[in-house]
């Protein structure tokens, strides 16, 4: 069961004292913040919006949203991450774990990876869980190692686009890594962004899911993208403009260059990035965009849409060399 953190939002009420509020989460956790906000007006008698388009991290927390409803504080709810507030402390992150047990699929994975040295790896609702996920492995002859967290991460916690803990295992000798959740979103990216088998232990299906095929397919589709973005002569290059996304000097860069290989560049700003918005747009042959890199690596578009770490590679192909291991990285902005 999933358990948000509702004593600091009371908390943060009570300092502040705002006359309404507003919270947001994942998708899959909005049952839980619509009971939160129900909580509140409970309890202190404000309104208490549920911001209900979907929220995929500290870069994506609507805080514009909030604002237009004269909420005096935004919780984000579910995407632990190292900073606890945000906007000049306005979204206030929120925690929430879910309880589930990984006893009987951390058995399972230490039959199969027995003798290996694997890093454990975790979105935020299972952090609490990683002592004991480890404490199995390791008892059934796996050794572990738990990467240092960096950025906005804690220690053994991934991101969609961001992986430290991942890469600094992978230093210290991981073989394969082993992500705790069914998120394979999350897996996925583990993988691609380590180049390491990669295997997600799903305590709600009780299975232990290889993820590595999905990883691999992923990156040909990548790769794919760029061969073909290597013939376009118009380019779309796309600033997201949620408040994480505003990556204008990477766009602006990224014009510079695509143009110095005598290619026209218009720019584009866009709120959501999606096939349909795109088909939209006439005389474009690619598109770049430099809001999220797991839009161009998750979903089918009709035309090239390249990521950050496409475009880089599409501009070394351009200059006549290879490109190279692109999602090879801890952070792919």
């Amino acid at each position: 069961m999933i358990r948000i953190d509702e004593a600091r939002i009371h908390d943060v009420i009570r300092q502040r004292g705002p006359a309404s509020v507003a919270l947001n989460g994942p998708d899959g956790m909005l049952p839980q913040v619509q009971a939160a906000a129900s909580g509140v007006t409970r309890e202190f008698g404000i309104p208490a919006y549920v911001l209900a388009d979907t929220t995929w991290g500290s870069c994506d927390t609507n805080q514009a949203g909030a604002e237009a409803l004269g909420a005096g504080v935004l919780f984000n709810i579910g995407h632990t991450i190292g900073m606890r507030e945000l906007g000049g402390g306005y979204v206030v992150m929120v925690d929430a774990f879910d309880d589930i047990g990984f006893g009987r699929v951390a058995a399972e994975c230490a039959k199969m990876l027995s003798g290996r040295t694997v890093s454990l790896l975790t979105d935020s609702q299972h952090l609490p869980q990683v002592g004991a996920v480890r404490d199995a492995l390791e008892a059934g002859g796996v050794r572990v190692v738990v990467g240092a967290g960096g950025g906005q991460l804690n220690d053994a916690q991934v991101f969609g686009c961001e992986f430290y803990p991942a890469a600094k295992a992978a230093a210290d000798g991981a073989e394969a890594n082993v992500f705790m959740g069914q998120s394979s979103f999350h897996a996925a990216g583990v993988a691609l962004s380590t180049g390491l088998p990669t295997y997600a232990l799903d305590p709600y299906f009780g299975e232990v899911r290889d993820v590595t095929g999905l990883a691999q397919k992923m990156q040909r589709r990548a790769a794919a993208a760029i061969y073909a973005a290597a013939d376009a002569r118009t380019f779309g290059l796309i600033v997201g403009l949620k408040e994480g996304q505003l990556s204008r000097v990477t766009a602006l860069r990224l014009r510079r260059e695509l143009e110095a290989e005598g290619r026209e560049v218009q720019l584009l700003a866009m709120s959501s990035i999606t096939a349909d918005r795109l088909e939209s747009l006439t005389g474009i042959d690619a598109f770049v965009q430099v809001a999220c890199p797991r839009i161009s690596t998750d979903n089918p578009f009709r035309r090239p849409v390249l990521s950050v770490p496409q475009a880089d590679a599409l501009l070394r192909v351009m200059r006549g060399g290879e490109p190279g291991e692109f999602l090879r990285a801890p952070h792919w902005l």
